[in-house]
């Protein structure tokens, strides 16, 4: 059984925008994908499908056997503990420390007093430690957020998100805000919790040179559709063109 499984999946919005057309579409265990095509294509409402972020208007999408569909309350919750979300912007506590914005992935686990006394265990500590010795800033477990570099800011965001003990890692553009060399460094890391881990990793990028080089399987999308699917060593100028809708320049390739 295929990990994601989208079967003639729509998505409609209120405003009428047929943002996801008659999507088929398996991801296995231990992928990494790459999601691109121009911005409103429906790459980041594919994504967020996947942890109900957004509901789907019919078809069906299975994760681990699971209706997406069907999930609510408590059952929801549960199901989005397996599945990590790293967002474009890192959406951490700036004014506390590291490694108190990783233990925050813990929280759904503990007692009610203890997160609102924000008293965590040895065992949750450990967790949170090793996490961001995976991400390479175990030195800065002590040190305030706001105190990093924006790649450095990222990865907390990681890690933070390896803490929780995902199956599935879902990247909304990561590294859209980070300058080239760093922006590596953060898919570098992504690739080893990939290939070391066995962690799935669906992310949603506009730097197509990135895409090309870290991810094994690219899916390209264009007005909502699926217009290639396959290995990312296959993708050449003419598919680049089927997914954009024409050449790209070199500095649109490496998403500047």
């Amino acid at each position: 059984m295929p990990l994601i499984k989208f079967e003639n999946v729509n998505k409609v919005y209120p405003n009428g925008l047929h943002a996801l057309k008659n999507i088929d579409l398996e991801i296995e265990q231990g992928e990494f994908v790459a999601i691109i095509g121009l911005s409103g294509a429906g790459k980041s409402t594919l994504l967020r499908t996947i942890n109900k972020m957004h509901d789907i208007t019919d078809g069906i999408l299975t994760v681990n056997g699971q209706d997406v569909k069907s999930l609510k309350g408590k059952e929801l919750r549960k199901f989005r503990r397996k599945l990590g979300m790293v967002f474009q912007s890192f959406n951490l506590v700036t004014r506390t420390s590291v490694i108190r914005n990783v233990l925050t992935s813990r929280v759904p686990d503990m007692p009610l007093w203890k997160s609102i006394l924000g008293i965590y265990s040895k065992e949750d500590k450990v967790i949170a430690l090793e996490a961001l010795d995976k991400v390479g800033i175990l030195d800065k477990a002590y040190v305030r957020a706001d105190q990093l570099s924006g790649g450095q800011q990222q990865r907390v965001a990681l890690a933070r998100t390896l803490a929780q003990n995902p199956e599935v890692i879902l990247a909304d553009e990561p590294v859209a805000a980070l300058d080239p060399i760093t922006a590596g460094q953060v898919m570098d890391d992504f690739k080893k919790i990939n290939k070391e881990m066995n962690i799935s990793v669906l992310i949603n990028i506009h730097h197509v040179d990135l895409a090309l080089k870290y991810c094994d399987r690219v899916v390209g999308i264009k007005a909502g559709e699926i217009v290639y699917d396959g290995p990312s060593s296959e993708v050449d100028g003419e598919i680049l063109k089927q997914i954009y809708g024409r050449e790209l320049a070199a500095d649109e390739i490496m998403g500047d």
